[in-house]
């Protein structure tokens, strides 16, 4: 689009201007039509004559077929009277009574009063004719800045901001004077059509000529800069304005409580605008709320509930949503609950949150049983809903598939694909990228691949979980080939692509093309290396045993490895024998204080098989000053619909003599085909036990959860098993035996990654089992 010329704000345009909104649909229509006979020369209205006259009486309201069928007796109106008829049409949304009054205007020549038109172009566009609103706009032989207002105006309202800014190029290239009125309209559409240059140029018309400190061109600016996400501007236009009213205050609130950096900001430009006198109202509230909910801050929300309460807003079906939304965030799911069975006006976004609620609190539950009882709840929630009379959409869809990925729980995604296809919500982008990484975690990579390929559009999120499947699946090639056809294709990567595509690299042992995407990552698209690419460098040298490479490269970008990149080089030096190395890894590892259970356990598996007791009783006493109490083994199969839950030495289930046996009778078959036990040193789930147990132990979690799928499921089926913590190497390497024994395709998910058992062997490469 053209820039604008230069231009003016005139006092009598503004005065003009502010004539128009008395037109606006939302103020009280007019209480009668006044209705005049021909014949009457004294133009006195038919009722007053009727009264016998001199005060005219007041005038009985007339609906708008009423005064057109007094109209077609051979009556006629003022030419002002048309617009209390062309204001009942637009109450109305009627579009044929507003061409009906039209084609009136038409046959008695007023269609070229100025006024008339431009209220006739208002009420096309509020009745959503915005083509009828431009022939008529292109017919009037003259035309104010009221009417281009209207036009401008009434483009943003039916979603077509580029022709509103279009419009206002126009009316400046025609020598015409916008008001404050247009210059806030044409700033609307900017943000609708999130066009931020033409905004910047308007921004600088209202300096220009002193209209920045007007209120609502403040708001409007506001908005602007929040949408296009540059709130600097957007805060240092707000304190520029001198009269902030209740929409300035909560066009900035509401900004901050999208973007969680903001957070902050956002509660305390609430609190500025209660020291302020300002009054928030349900919006303000709403979005002060979403705050709380960000920060997890449940006593500020109450007390943001409490003035709910005070100024009587707390009815309000978007301010309980939120409220809802943030209890449930902070696991306070009775209370949520209690306000929901209060609505009486649940809408769909009230279901939404709840799911959402329940998909939010999964991730930051205290344990595994936890997470997963809250997955249930939220697949009980979307099932009531269908059950309802209200419809699941896109949002809903992309919320409950993300819990089917979290758990694992492929019987219910493809449930939600088939209603997916059904409803139509299968063509939106987010849903179908959220079917994409559902597929994906459940270990389905060619039913990934289907719906990525049946995508009409595609976004970065789902090339890159498209990426990060094939990566996980142990098919690097794919993942390269495809990060290759989505450059072709014109799309950016990000640092999380390059993640998966340099994982892919480390998969294949391909180190010539993971050092040329480093590169590139670092070179051609400017972003700088975060700790993930330099493990992906790692773990790449650590598989083809090029330890030295792997310390070299940690010196040479001089970088400080992590926890879990520690722990990656401490299990691959002692994976190649290179104990030296894993001596060091360790002693740097331990330096860290590291947080997790997990990494204790593969340090005393290490330090026991080498026999260093004294490095042994020096990890134990740092667990117990660490606190990080034990290591708990638990597992999750899902057979028809019912969820089967494992501890490890777990005897509860009804079939357990079975489970054992058939675990007894496959490690023996499994040492005959080359199956040798790995010694661990073990943690007992036990909180009075607290002396490991060396020897391996054949009835980890996820062994049994196996074996209860060969025993429940049909001969061929795919055994899908969820684990709370990393698969141990002799688990790993048992269930590659499994697997080749019972023919069958055994996937296990644990805390680090997705394993495919197939054939004997695993797609994780045999590099992921580092307990």
């Amino acid at each position: 689009m053209a820039s604008v010329p230069s231009l003016a704000v005139s006092g009598g345009a503004t005065a003009a201007a502010t004539s128009f909104p008395a037109a606006d649909a939302r103020r009280p229509p007019p209480s009668s039509v006044a209705v005049v006979d021909k014949s009457n020369s004294n133009g006195r209205s038919i009722q007053a004559a009727h009264n016998g006259g001199g005060e005219e009486a007041a005038l009985r309201p007339l609906d708008v077929e009423e005064a057109m069928g007094m109209l077609r007796e051979g009556k006629t109106v003022r030419s002002a009277m048309y617009v209390p008829l062309l204001h009942r049409c637009v109450e109305a949304g009627s579009l044929g009574d507003a061409r009906a009054v039209h084609g009136h205007m038409v046959k008695t020549g007023t269609s070229t009063d100025m006024f008339v038109a431009t209220y006739l172009v208002n009420a096309y566009m509020r009745c959503g004719a915005s083509r009828d609103a431009r022939s008529m706009f292109d017919g009037m032989p003259e035309k104010n800045v009221v009417t281009w207002t209207a036009l401008i105006t009434g483009y943003t309202l039916n979603l077509q901001p580029a022709a509103a800014m279009e419009v206002f190029v126009e009316m400046l290239e025609a020598g015409r004077y916008p008001s404050h009125f247009t210059l806030g309209g044409t700033l609307n559409a900017c943000s609708a059509s999130d066009n931020v240059g033409l905004g910047k140029q308007v921004h600088g018309y209202t300096i220009k000529y002193g209209a920045e400190s007007i209120t609502s061109i403040g708001n409007s600016l506001c908005r602007l800069y929040a949408k296009s996400g540059s709130l600097e501007s957007a805060m240092r236009t707000f304190r520029r304005v001198p009269d902030k009213n209740v929409i300035t205050w909560t066009t900035m609130i509401s900004a901050c409580a999208e973007d969680e950096n903001y957070v902050e900001l956002g509660l305390t430009l609430f609190l500025d605008m209660l020291m302020d006198g300002g009054m928030p109202n349900e919006f303000t509230l709403t979005s002060v709320m979403s705050l709380c909910g960000t920060r997890l801050d449940l006593n500020l929300g109450k007390q943001v509930q409490a003035l709910c309460f005070k100024i009587g807003c707390e009815t309000n079906l978007p301010v309980k949503n939120s409220t809802m939304y943030l209890y449930l965030r902070k696991g306070e799911t009775e209370e949520a609950m209690r306000l929901v069975d209060e609505m009486e006006d649940a809408s769909i976004i009230t279901w939404n949150a709840m799911i959402s609620g329940y998909a939010q609190i999964m991730e930051t539950a205290k344990d595994d049983l936890h997470a997963r009882s809250r997955g249930f709840q939220a697949l009980k929630i979307f099932r009531n809903l269908k059950r309802s009379s209200m419809k699941p959409d896109l949002f809903t869809f992309s919320s409950i598939l993300s819990v089917c990925s979290a758990m694992m729980a492929l019987e219910q995604g493809e449930q939600i694909h088939a209603q997916t296809i059904k409803t139509g919500f299968l063509s939106d982008v987010v849903v179908n990228s959220a079917l994409v990484n559902m597929y994906n975690k459940c270990g389905c990579i060619e039913d990934a691949t289907k719906a990525f390929v049946e995508m009409s559009t595609r976004t970065l999120v789902t090339w890159t979980s498209m990426i990060s499947g094939y990566s996980q699946h142990g098919r690097p090639q794919e993942a390269i080939q495809l990060f290759e056809d989505m450059r072709f294709a014109g799309v950016k990567p990000n640092e999380i692509t390059f993640v998966s595509v340099l994982s892919a690299c480390s998969y294949a042992g391909l180190v010539e093309e993971a050092e040329r995407y480093f590169n590139m990552m670092k070179e051609e698209y400017k972003i700088e290396p975060i700790v993930d690419h330099y493990g992906c460098m790692i773990d790449m040298f650590v598989r083809l045993g090029r330890l030295d490479d792997a310390f070299s490269f940690i010196k040479r970008t001089g970088f400080e490895p992590n926890e879990a990149i520690w722990s990656s080089l401490v299990a691959g030096c002692r994976s190649h024998g290179n104990m030296e190395f894993a001596f060091y890894a360790a002693d740097r590892l331990l330096e860290l204080k590291p947080k997790g259970v997990e990494t204790y356990v593969l340090l005393l598996n290490m330090y026991i098989s080498s026999g260093r007791w004294h490095d042994v009783a020096r990890v134990r006493k740092l667990m117990k000053q660490e606190d990080l109490g034990i290591l708990r083994d638990r597992s999750w199969i899902t057979i028809k619909d019912k969820v089967y839950f494992f501890r490890a030495n777990d005897k509860t289930h009804e079939r357990s003599d079975d489970l054992y046996q058939l675990l007894e009778n496959l490690l023996e078959k499994a040492k005959i085909i080359g199956y040798e036990p790995y010694q661990n040193a073990e943690l007992s789930d036990s909180e009075d036990d607290e002396k490991p147990a060396a020897g391996s132990l054949k009835n980890h979690s996820e062994r049994l959860a196996v074996a209860l799928g060969l025993l429940q499921t049909p001969p061929g089926a795919t055994i899908r098993v969820t684990k709370n913590i990393t698969m141990c190497r002799d688990c790993h390497s048992s269930i590659k035996f499994f697997s080749l024994l019972a023919n069958r395709e055994i996937v296990v998910r644990d805390s680090k990654r997705l394993h495919k058992f197939k054939d004997g062997q695993c797609s994780c490469g045999d590099f992921s089992a580092l307990l």
